[in-house]
């Protein structure tokens, strides 16, 4: 529901002029950093997941299908929403902000963009570092995982209509937020 509130919330900061601005910025980012991994070694994509393997379980290994697996997922998001890392955070939440999408809203690039707008720079500096308190997360089923504002630990506040609560499933072998 966050996501959603969130993607409503910048609908009309988000014209689509610039929705096709930040699609056609989306793909060159993309394709260069397949680039970049392609350099160094004559094994790209090996190479390519060993920079990352804690991070980006997708691939050869798939994610734990646990709570743990759902916190780390959830931390990896909140941390890329601090860093403005718009390319982790469209694929973590790709599903909701498809949903999104599909009522009428841009995509996830022009609704993300806007929402980096909206996070004050302290708050971006607590996501960062943020932590998940997995005494707080609600497990509904062994594939759904709820993810209420109130476990997300930093040196800033959040509340529900700054954040959110989030709805994490595990599809494709990772946790995605869904709601």
């Amino acid at each position: 529901m966050a996501v959603s509130a969130c993607v409503a919330l910048v609908a009309c900061a988000c014209g689509p002029d610039k929705a096709k601005e930040d699609d056609a910025g989306a793909k060159p980012s993309q394709s260069s950093a397949s680039t970049r991994a392609e350099e160094p070694t004559a094994t790209p994509s090996a190479s390519a997941r060993t920079e990352k393997p804690s991070a980006e379980p997708t691939g050869d290994q798939p994610a734990p299908r646990t709570k743990e697996g759902a916190i780390k997922r959830y931390e990896l998001y909140l941390h890329a929403l601090g860093r403005e890392d718009i390319n982790t955070v469209c694929d973590v939440a790709g599903p909701a902000a498809k949903k999104a999408q599909d009522q009428g809203l841009g995509p996830c690039t022009s609704t993300y963009t806007a929402v980096f707008r909206m996070i004050s720079p302290a708050q971006k500096n607590a996501l960062k570092t943020s932590t998940v308190d997995p005494r707080r997360v609600v497990v509904r089923t062994p594939d759904k995982v709820e993810m209420p504002v109130a476990a997300v630990r930093s040196s800033a506040t959040f509340s529900e209509s700054d954040l959110g609560s989030y709805t994490l499933e595990y599809l494709k072998n990772d946790w995605y937020i869904t709601d």
